[in-house]
């Protein structure tokens, strides 16, 4: 058997002299080509900015956005509204919301319009904010099914909402549609009824851009739509008092307030051993509420009709809300706070209620 042929090493020299001409003649060329390609741009862009304030922002249009019969019309989020800070707080605050609300039921929201357009987690929302259980199939995977879903959910959703002179700004078809303006303004519409316990940032609004098809051709216009307003409105405090004027206008004076109201309440559960420091938290579970209350009557309230180491919300709102039967039987009126405000660790709530209870009862000793 021969010897494998040896190539000359003297041929190699000379080929990558080749190699190096080659690539530094296309290295040139490119280089050259990239400089009249960036001069281009600089022009281009200096064009585009010249002539921008007389055009109408693009708009990013998806193939499914053009498939549209005659007169009908799709609506879309202009880009740059997404990305505002504000609409983008209002999205992360909504998300963590129903994640909080369904983290019994290991359901992890990640992105609204993906998340919630078949209808199974806004039933599971549904179900837990308003306590009861809705008659629809668990699972569904065509698309009938998970209309029919919605349409239960969202007929749900109206009925809780319409006594309360809500307008309803979504329908099954947008909302399955994904169509993120529509989820929006449902999620908000329910935060606020349920009196979520968020901060929901005030006066978002974002450009929405309408395609409609007339004639076969497909017409853009720009329009702005308000998903969020004020707080006054966001936590339905239409009725100001004075505690509202103390927040909004006397903060400073806030301290004077809770120290009076801590040396009240101190004063007559010193005779149990009890003691409170921070009105926020220790009255969220409503016990300390129930047992000033029979401090202040004068009565030993039975233990079996509150919880004494509440551990769920539910328990907490029983108390709560057992506390101001206990009000009402004393001659006081309904608390303007809900019973959910207070366990929500909502200061102003609670500030109300105590200061009821020390209008009426500052002089029993």
């Amino acid at each position: 058997m021969s010897a494998a042929p040896v190539r000359s090493p003297t041929l190699r020299p000379h080929r990558m002299k080749k190699e190096e001409s080659f690539l530094g003649k296309l290295g040139g060329t490119l280089a050259r080509k990239k400089k009249a390609k960036e001069g281009d741009d600089l022009q281009e862009e200096g064009k585009n900015a010249i002539n921008a304030p007389m055009n109408p922002s693009a708009v990013d249009i998806h193939p499914e956005d053009t498939l549209l019969e005659e007169n009908e019309e799709r609506t879309m989020i202009d880009p740059n509204s997404k990305e505002d800070p504000k609409f983008k707080e209002l999205i992360k605050v909504l998300i963590d919301w129903i994640n909080d609300v369904l983290v019994e039921e290991r359901i992890i929201v990640k992105q609204l319009e993906e998340d919630l357009y078949d209808g199974q987690v806004l039933q599971k929302l549904l179900e837990k904010l308003a306590d009861r259980k809705l008659n629809v199939a668990e699972v569904t995977q065509s698309e009938i099914g998970q209309k029919q879903k919605l349409q239960t959910v969202l007929e749900a959703v109206h009925d809780l909402l319409r006594p309360h002179g809500w307008t309803i700004k979504w329908n099954v078809d947008s909302i399955h549609g994904k169509n993120l303006i529509s989820i929006l303004h449902l999620l908000v519409a329910l935060a606020m009824h349920f009196r979520a316990p968020i901060r929901l940032p005030e006066h978002v609004s974002v450009q929405v851009v309408v395609v409609r098809k007339r004639e076969g051709l497909l017409q853009t216009t720009h329009v702005s739509e308000e998903l969020t307003t004020t707080t006054e409105v966001l936590t339905f405090s239409l009725e100001r008092d004075a505690f509202d004027t103390l927040f909004d206008h006397a903060p400073d004076k806030l301290s004077v307030v809770k120290k009076s109201l801590i040396t009240f309440v101190n004063k007559h559960l010193n005779k149990l051993n009890l003691e409170v420091t921070e009105l926020e938290t220790q009255f969220a579970d409503g016990v300390y509420l129930v047992l000033l209350m029979g401090l202040l009557e004068d009565y030993f309230v039975p233990l079996h009709n509150f919880y004494l180491t509440p551990e769920s919300f539910d328990q907490k709102v029983h108390n709560v809300s057992f506390a101001f039967e206990l009000m009402q039987d004393g001659g006081l009126k309904k608390p303007k706070a809900r019973p959910e405000d207070v366990v929500n660790l909502d200061l102003k709530s609670t500030l109300r209620v105590l200061y009821n209870l020390f209008t009426k009862y500052k002089n029993v000793e």
